[in-house]
C-alpha cells in the first residue's frame, strides 16, 4: 500500500488527536500533581527542623478540568493543540504507515492475509519506536504547552505556538532539548503501538472469526476500545515519567531536577509512592479509549473512501 497507508493513518491520527486533546491535557496536569520544582530538596525535607508539609489531596479529572476552565478559560482546554497536530503528523503518521507496510509484507497468504500475533507485536514495536524518534520535538513542545498554565505566571514559558516553542527551545536550551526524554518517548510509543495496533487487529479478527459481529462500525468500536484499554494499562507508568522529564525546567548553571528516566522514576516513587506511576490513569483511559475508537473508526472510513485510489 506504500504511501497510501501513511496518508490514511495521518488523517485518522490528526482527527483523533484534535478531538481528544482536552482529555490529554487534563491527563498531563494530573500526572504533574505532587511534583515539586526541587525534587532533591523534597526528598530530604525530613532532615530539616521544620515538620514536612502533608501532601495536598490529589484532584480527580473532573476537578482538574473545572479548575482549569475557571482559572484559565475554556480556550485553555486546547492549549498546545498546534503541537498535537504536528505530533500526529510526525509520530502517528510514521507509525501507522510503517505498521501498514509491515502488515502487508509479513502477512501470510495461506492464513487469509493475516499476521501472527508475534509478528503484529514486532511490527508495532518497530513502527512505534521509529515514529517516536521522528515526532519527539513536537511531543516535548506539546507537554510543555499543556503544562504551562499550572505554573506561576512568572515561571510560565508562554509559547505562542508549536513553532515558537521549538524555536525557543533550540535557542535557549540547544537542539538536544528537542529530544529530551526521547528514550522514554520511544519506549512508550513501542508499548502503545504494539498493544494498540496489534491488539486492534487481533480483537477484530477474533470477533469476525467467531462470527460475533459483522465487519462494521460495531466491530470497529468494540475492537478499538479493547485496544485502547490495553494500551493505557501498559503505557501509563512510562507516560508519567516521560511527562515529568519533558516538563522539567533546567536553570542555567544548575543541575536538572532529574538526571534521567530512572532517576525520575526513583524520586517519584520515593516521594509519592509506587501508585504515583499510575497518576492520571482515569483521564488516560478516558482519553485513550475515545482516541483509539476515533482513530480506528476514522481509519476504516478513510480506507473505504481511498479504496479506489
Amino acid at each position: 500500500m506504500g504511501l497510501k497507508g501513511f496518508v490514511e493513518g495521518g488523517i485518522a491520527s490528526v482527527v483523533a488527536g484534535c478531538s481528544t486533546h482536552p482529555l490529554d491535557l487534563i491527563k498531563v496536569r494530573m500526572q504533574l500533581q505532587g511534583e515539586t520544582t526541587q525534587p532533591a530538596l523534597a526528598l530530604h525535607s525530613t532532615s530539616t527542623h521544620a515538620p514536612p508539609h502533608p501532601p495536598a489531596p490529589k484532584a480527580g479529572p473532573i476537578a482538574v478540568g473545572i479548575k482549569l476552565v475557571q482559572q484559565e478559560g475554556v480556550v485553555a482546554l486546547f492549549s498546545g493543540v498546534s503541537a498535537t497536530v504536528l505530533r500526529q503528523l510526525l509520530y502517528s503518521t510514521t507509525r501507522m504507515g510503517l505498521y501498514d507496510m509491515f502488515k502487508n509484507k509479513w502477512s501470510d497468504p495461506n492464513a487469509g492475509g493475516s499476521m501472527s500475533l508475534s509478528r503484529k507485536i514486532a511490527a508495532g514495536l518497530i513502527a512505534g519506536g521509529i515514529g517516536a524518534a521522528v515526532g519527539n520535538p513536537a511531543d516535548v513542545a506539546m507537554v510543555r504547552m499543556q503544562a504551562d498554565g499550572r505554573l506561576p505566571p512568572a515561571q510560565r514559558r508562554n509559547y505562542n505556538s508549536v513553532l515558537d516553542a521549538i524555536t525557543r527551545m533550540v535557542r535557549n536550551e540547544g537542539v538536544t532539548s528537542l529530544w529530551r526524554g526521547s528514550s522514554l518517548t520511544v519506549n512508550r510509543a513501542m508499548i502503545v503501538t504494539a498493544s494498540q495496533l496489534a491488539s486492534y487487529d487481533e480483537f477484530k479478527e477474533m470477533i469476525l472469526k467467531k462470527g460475533l459481529m459483522r465487519d462494521g462500525l460495531g466491530t470497529h468500536v468494540t475492537a478499538s476500545f479493547a485496544a485502547g484499554f490495553l494500551a493505557s494499562v501498559t503505557s501509563n507508568p512510562v507516560d508519567v515519567i516521560k511527562t515529568r522529564v519533558m516538563n522539567m525546567k533546567v536553570e542555567p548553571g544548575a543541575a536538572p531536577p532529574y538526571s534521567g528516566a530512572l532517576d525520575c522514576a526513583m524520586k517519584t516513587v520515593r516521594a509519592e509512592g509506587p501508585m504515583a506511576l499510575y497518576k492520571g490513569f482515569i483521564p488516560t483511559i478516558t482519553r485513550q479509549g475515545p482516541f483509539t475508537v476515533v482513530l480506528f473508526v476514522t481509519l476504516e472510513q478513510v480506507r473505504k473512501l481511498l479504496k479506489n485510489f
